[in-house]
């Protein structure tokens, strides 16, 4: 899965792409910007591509490359699914880096949350709120929606506290801790486990709360903002 790409030189390009085999690879695309390329459109990210490469000391060198699946095409059509889709494959890129030993998982992940958005399966933010929280579970930062995230007491729960991981009782609750209406916690669960037919009956009024807790929960695990956020836009 092509992740992103920089320019190198006059028509070369640095690729960042994503294996569930070999995690994360970089390689140089060799005149892919000039008009006459084959393999431009092709290296394109957001695209799932069949790539064959020759084996460098710190880059390695894309000599074939054959389209699986044209994600971007559909993506690129649509700004919404477009931050929505930049901002998921900026957090895969970010969580790859150190979290090698789930490459594969976070592949499925990534592969599944954007074919969904080139479909228009769901609005992208949502379906980018789902791959979100669904990815920081998969690096081992999985939230609490429904039990106390410190002590495990059965919920549902009034409170949520992001420091802590989601839900907290009366008990654990520490000062700062949000109020989030029920449904909005309702969401975040159904977002978390993939259960679109919840997400599909919840008020569309909880959902700005949800994205809110859902960005700030993201922050707080990556420890910086994810530059492609800010520009999502909800319709």
């Amino acid at each position: 899965m092509v992740l992103r790409h920089y320019k190198l030189g006059e028509a070369d390009r640095i690729l960042v792409m994503l294996s569930p085999e070999r995690g994360q690879i970089r390689a140089v695309a060799k005149g892919v910007r000039r008009t006459s390329s084959k393999l431009g459109a092709t290296l394109e990210p957001f695209m799932h591509v069949d790539v064959q490469l020759l084996q460098g000391k710190n880059l390695h060198t894309v000599t074939q490359a054959q389209l699986q699946h044209p994600y971007g095409d559909a993506i690129a059509a649509n700004y919404e699914a477009y931050t929505a889709a930049a901002t998921m494959v900026e957090t895969a890129e970010r969580l790859t880096s150190t979290d090698v030993d789930s490459t594969a998982a976070h592949f499925r992940l990534l592969h599944g949350a954007l074919a969904m958005i080139a479909r228009a399966a769901g609005p992208p933010a949502t379906i980018m709120d789902s791959y979100l929280l669904r990815a920081l579970s998969t690096a081992g930062w999985a939230p609490s929606f429904t039990d106390c995230a410190r002590c495990g007491v059965p919920g549902p729960h009034e409170a949520l506290n992001i420091p802590l991981g989601g839900s907290v009782c009366p008990t654990c609750r520490p000062a700062g801790s949000r109020s989030p209406h029920p449904d909005t916690v309702r969401l975040l669960a159904a977002l978390l486990t993939g259960d679109w037919h919840t997400v599909a009956s919840i008020d569309p009024a909880r959902v700005g709360e949800a994205d809110a807790i859902v960005g700030e929960y993201v922050q707080w695990h990556l420890e910086r903002a994810l530059k492609s956020i800010r520009l999502v836009e909800r319709s």
